[in-house]
This record gives structure tokens, sequence and C-alpha cells, in this order.
């Protein structure tokens, strides 16, 4: 298994107001359900987060942030930096419906870029009627990190910041829904709000599971 997969659970949770990575989701933390999910598709999965040892119980190996202080940008650093593979797949931790279908798709995909990421349509974007990039559902090779690098020097965090100076290939829209028909790959549950939604849509999933 060519790819490497790290889970960024180190920010404040704030919008959450407390760590949402241990928040319990049908009876196991969010971060063990997000763990649980990829664990089948890669031998070097492993979890960014300083000062976290509770972590420790997820049975992955627990690495600390290279660049402190330097949201998902210097996480996403960190964990190309630390993948013992070319190239490195970062997801959020709050993502509770990320998809192992489209994440097979994507670990399959010719390796021709620097950076593989999922592009959501404009129509669909809280960015002015850009293209929403998933910059914490996407697949990194080693060969960004000195482009990252200068940015996180120069104090330069955004993250789409360093694309110009790598190859990047997106991933359409289009695309994804034959994977992932309702885009819920990408569904964050970071606000008490967002988390009670996704903790009714999985207990009704479950129970239509059951009922089929």
């Amino acid at each position: 298994m060519n790819l490497s997969i790290a889970v960024l659970a180190g920010g404040q949770s704030r919008r959450m107001g407390r760590d949402k990575a241990l928040l319990d989701f049908l009876g196991e933390p969010l971060l063990q359900r997000v763990l649980g999910r990829v664990r089948p598709l890669t031998d070097d999965l492993f979890i960014v987060a300083t000062g976290r040892p509770e972590y420790e119980r997820f049975g992955v190996r627990v690495v600390p942030d290279r660049f402190t202080g330097a949201g998902a940008l210097g996480g996403i650093y960190t964990a190309i930096a630390e993948a013992g593979f070319e190239r490195c797949l970062v997801l959020g931790c709050d993502l509770p419906f990320v998809n192992p279908g489209l994440l097979r798709f994507m670990r399959e995909q010719p390796f021709d870029y620097d950076v593989l990421i999922p592009a959501l349509a404009a129509e669909r974007s809280e960015q002015g009627g850009q293209e929403t990039l998933e910059t914490l559902h996407a697949i990194y090779a080693r060969s960004c990190l000195p482009a990252i690098e200068r940015r996180l020097r120069a104090g330069q965090l955004k993250v789409i910041g360093f694309f110009p100076d790598v190859r990047v290939r997106r991933i359409p829209e289009e695309v994804i829904r034959q994977h992932d028909p309702e885009l819920l790959s990408f569904f964050n549950a970071n606000t008490p709000e967002s988390f009670a939604w996704a903790l009714e849509r999985a207990r009704s999933e479950m129970q239509q599971n059951l009922e089929d």
C-alpha cells in the first residue's frame, strides 16, 4: 500500500468548545471512527497533534507539529514530512462520513501530481463563486515540502497559497459523486449543531442497515 494516511487532530476545537476528536460518536470517539474507516487503506496511519497524550490509546503513532501555531498548513507539512511513503493522504479528524471507496479511487490515480484534491463546484461554494478545494481530504507528495516550508517561514498560512508552485490535479465534483453521491465525505462535524446532525444521520443509516 503505497500511501500514508495522516489525520490532523491538533486544532483548538474553538467552534465546538471542547476537543471534538474525543466526542462520543455512536459509542466511540470521533477520531477513532475516522481512523477505523481508513485503517484498511494503508500500512502507515498516524495522527498529527501536539500535546495530546490521550490520543496514544488509539493504537497509532502520534507525531507533534513541526511548526507550532501554523494551523492546517503546518499540520500538512508535518504529515508529509513524517509519512513513510512518497504520498500522504491528509484528513481532518472531524469527518465522520469519510468514504473508503472514494479514498481507494484517489489512491489508485496515476502519480502525476504533487497535490491530488477534490474540487467541489462553484455553486456549492461559500468562497464567492470559486470552487471549494478540500485541502483536508487531499493527497500530498513529498515534493510539496519545499514550497510549503517557504510559505510557513514567511508566515503565509493559507493552505492553497503554495499551490501555484506545485502540480495540482483536481478531482471534479461529477467524478466524486460517482463514489459519494451526497458528498458526505466532506461534512465537518466541527460545531455542536453539525455534530448533532451527523450523529442523527449516522443513527438513521445504522437503523436502515438493520432493517435491510
